[in-house]
């Protein structure tokens, strides 16, 4: 490496802790910024990331600086597209990425291990927030799942070449890893529509679960779960994170393809509730309408080719047998039309949903808890356990 390299490397460390700290609010954690220093980011990116809104590649060897630049930027990094599959240049999407380095350290602060402590971490991605932990507590506690055998064989490399050798495992972390356990902590760097159970067996009394979380209304918020000492697990919901969904929970649904059918003959109403009411700028009405409507997914279609139309709601749920539409003629803001199909009414449970969030005070994220029993049930609630968030289908 020349000296200016490791010159503009250590700029660009210095700069990263900045920002997390601006971020955060406080300064990094000394603990965290030892480990930062020790194991740079820069050292877990593959030479090809992608960036930006239309993910163009960036390679290392070919725009070095720019390359750099995006190692230490407090934004996340896409480090792979479409499952790791060659596709054209108009067909990318990501599937997995190196996370915004403040919500990395939010969630380790969040994690609040100790020394000695066993941790779990599920989604080992390019191995960066397993050499965190590996130096904070000793690579011999640190055990960590990847579904995607490149990954994991990547990830592994790149631990080993800082010198930390953790378990790197090659599996589906839903299933977690007993073998490592009972664990003290356990990290996923992956949402969760529903918390596997099998975390709940491999945690021990008193441990710790945290994940990112997902609804198929909003892929929004933090997880933090306490598990207690019959198998059961609750805590609190936190804001301001998004992870791509755990591959073994992903759903791959397209209205017309997989729902919407030509002989479906929808029954017509009308509401006053403007759709950009619950799927707009506002997180924390959103939020609650996923918890509340659980299985509801949503997708917009501008200019559909539609006579009177300028913008459409689509509705469906995840096993694609019921359906609803809400359209805006782009002038009447105040009333809009609905159609709707199949067993249940999608956009009357949204209405009784947003009717009562706002009716509870309009809450938060950080108002809400959940409660996972072992045999796998979830029940969301507002402020206590026992306020149970209703569910609308």
């Amino acid at each position: 490496m020349s000296t200016d390299s490791a010159a503009a490397e250590q700029i660009a460390m210095r700069g990263l802790v900045g920002a997390v700290s601006e971020n955060l609010g406080k300064p990094l954690p000394q603990v965290w910024e030892r480990a930062f220093w020790s194991v740079p980011r820069h050292r877990f990116l593959p030479e090809r990331v992608w960036v930006g809104d239309r993910l163009e590649p960036c390679d290392r060897t070919a725009a070095h600086e720019t390359w750099l630049r995006w190692a230490y930027e407090d934004e996340p990094v896409i480090t792979q597209v479409n499952d790791g599959q060659d596709v054209g240049d108009d067909d990318r999407w990501p599937s997995c990425s190196a996370s915004a380095p403040s919500i990395v350290f939010r969630m380790l602060d969040m994690l609040d291990v100790s020394d000695g402590q066993k941790v779990f971490e599920v989604g080992t991605g390019t191995g960066w927030n397993a050499a965190l932990l590996a130096h904070r507590v000793g690579a011999e506690n640190v055990t960590t799942i990847e579904v995607d055998p490149a990954l994991a064989a990547q990830a592994a490399s790149n631990l080993k070449n800082v010198g930390l050798e953790p378990a790197v495992v090659t599996g589906d972390g839903a299933a977690g890893h007993p073998h490592g356990g009972p664990y003290h902590r356990i990290i996923a760097t992956c949402s969760v529509r529903k918390v596997p159970t099998a975390w709940l067996r491999q945690a021990a009394p008193g441990g710790v679960i945290l994940t990112p979380w997902e609804t198929p209304w909003l892929c929004y918020g933090l997880l933090r779960l306490v598990v207690d000492g019959e198998g059961s697990a609750s805590g609190w919901f936190h804001p301001h994170s998004a992870f791509m969904l755990m591959r073994s929970q992903r759903t791959n649904l397209r209205i017309f393809r997989d729902v919407v059918r030509d002989e479906h003959v929808p029954d017509e109403s009308v509401t006053t509730l403007s759709p950009w009411a619950v799927t707009g700028d506002d997180w924390a009405a959103q939020f609650a309408i996923g918890l509340q409507t659980r299985d509801v997914w949503r997708a917009w279609h501008d200019d559909p080719d539609v006579e009177g139309v300028a913008s459409r709601l689509w509705l469906a749920t995840t096993d694609a047998t019921s359906w609803a539409a809400v359209d805006w003629d782009g002038q009447d803001d105040e009333r809009f039309t609905v159609w709707q199909y199949g067993p249940r009414r999608l956009w009357n449970e949204v209405e009784a949903a947003h009717a009562w969030w706002r009716e509870a005070g309009s809450p938060g994220p950080g108002r809400f808890g959940l409660t996972v029993s072992p045999d796998g049930t979830h029940t969301p609630w507002l402020d206590r356990p026992d306020h149970e968030v209703p569910a609308t289908g």
